[in-house]
């Protein structure tokens, strides 16, 4: 018996070389290992849902009281878009006919670098305005349309979301029209989910957008700014806050849940409705009266998006820019009502990017966002307005960023 071990040993003494260097390697490849995976190198779940992104303030301008063009009142601007060929913005009045024919205006706004390098706006010069026409050709008569988001195509045509008035019976509705002449092109499907019903009869349960609660984002993905070649694009839409069915308890302590959707337009067929997905609002700010999503911008066509929330209360106006992923979101084209138990829906997912109160300066009622030209360092500019309600006592301001970037990840 005791041969036979002392062969064994002597076999063990034999490879121990071979086995001391493959020990080597194995501990060499776990410390490549472990090193590349450590925190200061590896790439978080965040850091790979997420896009590495940072804002810069830079400046904010104020458009003159009273202001005039072509007999309208310039005022009520909810939404912005920028048009990169002509490097032109087009802003869209809320007015609902009320004041002049409901209308966009062509903006130019001059950004420039001063004697110490700091960039800002040197004026914002109103060149054009284009009347939005009904179906039958003409303008929209007095408190029948509510417009509220704007985003231009790559085809020369505008497409224009509205909030309805549901206690009129004026369903809202997102639309083409044409640039130029402002006449209507074609209009999306939207789900009845969204639209008022008749409630007067008692199995009906109402549903529908809420009173000024509507369409008020509005974005296209940004490849179709580029080109008019024919092909499809997306557009992305969201109520400001939860449809009818889908509203909580007064006094729910969980936040509004608000539907996105998200169609597909192409030269060939209809515009489809590709999906629905649930965006949770954040939180409402201490003594806040009223809040909800007021923009939409579509970063890149790898579901990357900002949002714009804003609110108003007991302590003035707020406004927070958070950067979004539809990435595995659920899609909720099929639920009924979003007042259950949402625990299995996976929502769009949000991080919050700026709280525009720690800017320091006075906030009006920031609604509209967009994408704006590169600035004079070559970085991407950042563009957001005020919707002052035609009143006297607010202001329509401009407030310029620079959106960073950091593509190393």
């Amino acid at each position: 018996m005791i041969q036979p071990l002392t062969q064994k040993l002597l076999k063990v003494n034999r490879f121990r070389p071979l086995l001391s260097r493959l020990l080597v390697v194995a501990i060499a490849l776990l410390t490549l290992l472990t090193t590349s995976c450590s925190p200061s190198t590896a790439r978080t779940a965040e850091q790979r849902t997420f896009l590495d992104l940072s804002l810069d303030f830079l400046a904010e301008y104020q458009l003159p009281k009273p202001m005039r063009f072509e007999d309208t009142p310039v005022g009520g601007l909810s939404a912005l878009s920028y048009d990169r060929d002509r490097d032109r913005f087009l802003a869209l009045s809320d007015d609902r006919s009320n004041l002049a024919p409901a209308r966009f205006y062509t903006l130019a706004l001059t950004i420039n670098r001063n004697s110490a390098g700091e960039i800002g706006i040197e004026s914002v010069t109103v060149e054009d305005v284009t009347t939005l026409k009904d179906e039958n050709g003409k303008p929209y008569p007095a408190g029948t349309i509510d417009p509220e988001g704007i985003a231009l195509s790559g085809k020369g045509g505008v497409f224009i979301s509205t909030e309805g008035v549901p206690s009129q019976g004026i369903e809202p509705f997102i639309q083409e029209f044409d640039r130029q002449t402002g006449q209507p092109l074609q209009r999306l499907r939207i789900p009845d989910r969204f639209l008022p019903n008749n409630t007067t009869e008692e199995e009906q349960v109402p549903r529908g957008v809420q009173e000024n609660l509507g369409f008020e984002a509005l974005t296209l993905e940004p490849i179709t700014l580029a080109a008019a070649s024919g092909d499809p694009f997306r557009l992305f839409t969201a109520t400001e806050s939860a449809l009818i069915q889908d509203s909580l308890p007064p006094d729910s302590d969980e936040v509004p849940r608000i539907r996105l959707l998200h169609y597909l337009i192409s030269d060939i067929a209809p515009p489809m409705l590709v999906a629905e997905h649930l965006y949770p609002l954040a939180p409402a700010p201490k003594g806040t009266i009223d809040y909800g999503l007021s923009e939409l911008v579509a970063l890149d066509t790898e579901g990357h998006f900002l949002g714009l929330e804003r609110s108003y209360g007991l302590f003035g106006l707020s406004a927070q820019i958070y950067q979004l992923t539809l990435g595995g979101a659920t899609d909720t084209s099929n639920i009924a009502s979003l007042k259950g138990n949402i625990s299995r829906l996976e929502p769009v997912k949000k991080k919050l990017l700026l709280d525009l109160s720690t800017l320091g300066i006075y906030l009006d009622n920031l609604e509209g966002m967009t994408l704006g030209s590169r600035l004079p360092d070559g970085s991407q500019s950042l563009v957001l307005v005020s919707d002052d309600n035609f009143n006297q006592a607010q202001i329509t301001q401009f407030l310029l960023f620079r959106l960073n970037l950091n593509k190393s990840n």
